[in-house]
């Protein structure tokens, strides 16, 4: 399971564990709704855009598409990657959980765990890892603006 949480309480940078080991910072840019991380000693890009700015874009240090999420936080959204599209969706307008559904069933969630300290969880099996952070920093950006 991936855990996000604020570097500090004023920072907008968020460190990521999974299984309560460190994997990497999320950086956020203050101008264009993206940012950056590193992971595996490879840096991935995130930017935002589209006419809603729901759409992230993952690319990784050559440039090269990864991931494309559109609609992301809606109440229901798409992930494209590895040529397979996954759906998302959320089960309630007044709660901002997401599922991962796969087949019409759960297959995975991700949720805040608190706004206050803006900390949040993932679990994404079967997506590749800079996948799975991918969404959870996607959202975390989201989840920040509103």
């Amino acid at each position: 399971m991936l855990r996000a949480s604020r570097a500090g309480l004023m920072s907008t940078r968020y460190e990521i564990t999974r299984d309560d080991k460190a994997i990497c910072t999320w950086k956020p840019s203050a101008f264009i709704g993206g940012g950056s991380f590193e992971l595996g000693g490879h840096r991935y890009d995130v930017a935002r855009g589209g006419w809603t700015g729901r759409r992230y874009r993952l690319r990784d240090e050559s440039g090269r598409l990864v991931a494309l999420a559109d609609g992301v936080g809606r109440l229901t959204w798409t992930l494209e990657t590895g040529g397979e599209v996954h759906a998302f969706e959320r089960p309630s307008p007044w709660r901002r959980d997401q599922v991962l559904v796969r087949d019409g069933e759960p297959a995975g969630a991700v949720r805040r765990t608190s706004a206050w300290f803006g900390e949040a969880e993932a679990e994404l099996p079967g997506l590749p890892l800079e996948v799975q952070v991918f969404v959870l920093v996607s959202l975390l950006a989201v989840w920040d603006e509103d």
